[in-house]
């Protein structure tokens, strides 16, 4: 028991240290971490990831908006129309083969890494930033983004922070350290709604979730302070994570591939 708790409490920290430094990515190696170090079963370890991402998320959140690296309105937008999406998702994800389920999810990890791997650079124009601009364009392209990112977050049982911050950049034009923190109000608001539809079929370990939540409060905060000091190394630090994503989608493939008859 104490060895379960520890091992929850680690995995939490790691997650939260991972949002809180580099925004999206961290939450996609919660669900592995509930299956293969906490040992919970597929649908159980999607539904109790997703609320302790969600409760890691809005922590890192409040230290982020301290630090006025949230730009609210479309934060907002993105949360509310993403929600949506998530509740879409996440009712197809829990009627899933749950080993199928983690065969789609160890594909998307790898496309997760893969984005990771990429430099996003967005220029900023002259005068007044261009996320400081709300229009009917940055509207309708804010919310196609957000509704696809739901849907898939809550399909997964992830946060979706990984295609949240490109969506902010390339929509908005904020820069990344603005997308960072605005895409944790709509990485909470995804795993809340996932959790909520979870736990209606009974598919949150809420023992578990407390002790995730634990550790990643911690982990959050180291990982938020870090933030602006390695900014300028954040790259050589997606190289590192990516790595490991897709360390972790490899194994997860190939102890999930009989569910669609390979291997």
């Amino acid at each position: 028991m104490i060895e379960a708790t520890i091992l929850a409490l680690l995995s939490g920290a790691f997650v939260g240290f991972s949002l809180g430094l580099i925004g999206g990515g961290g939450s996609i190696l919660a669900t592995p971490l509930m299956l293969y170090v906490v040992g919970l079963g597929p649908h159980e370890a999607i539904g109790t990831s997703a609320l302790a991402v969600s409760a890691n998320a809005f922590a890192n959140l409040v230290g982020h908006a301290r630090r006025k690296n949230v730009h609210w309105r479309p934060a907002a937008l993105f949360a509310v129309v993403g929600v949506i999406g998530a509740v879409i998702g996440s009712t197809l994800g829990k009627n899933f083969d749950g080993k199928k389920l983690l065969f789609l999810f160890a594909i998307l990890m790898i496309a997760v890494g893969l984005m990771m791997l990429r430099q996003r650079r967005v220029p900023q124009a002259s005068g007044a930033a261009p996320h400081e601009h709300v229009d009917l364009t940055m509207i309708v392209k804010v919310t196609l983004a957000a509704l696809v990112t739901g849907m898939l977050a809550g399909f997964f049982g992830v946060g979706g922070g990984f295609l949240i911050v490109p969506g902010l950049m390339v929509s908005t034009g904020m820069p990344m350290i603005l997308a960072i923190g605005s895409s944790l109000l709509s990485v909470g608001s995804f795993g809340l709604t996932t959790a909520v539809n979870y736990a209606v079929s009974g598919l949150v370990a809420w023992v578990v979730a407390a002790e995730y939540i634990a550790g990643g409060v911690v982990g959050g905060w180291f990982g938020t302070h870090l933030a602006h000091r390695l900014a300028t190394r954040r790259a050589a630090l997606n190289r590192v994570f990516s790595g490991v994503v897709f360390v972790v989608a490899i194994y997860m493939l190939y102890r999930n591939a009989m569910a669609f008859g390979i291997g």
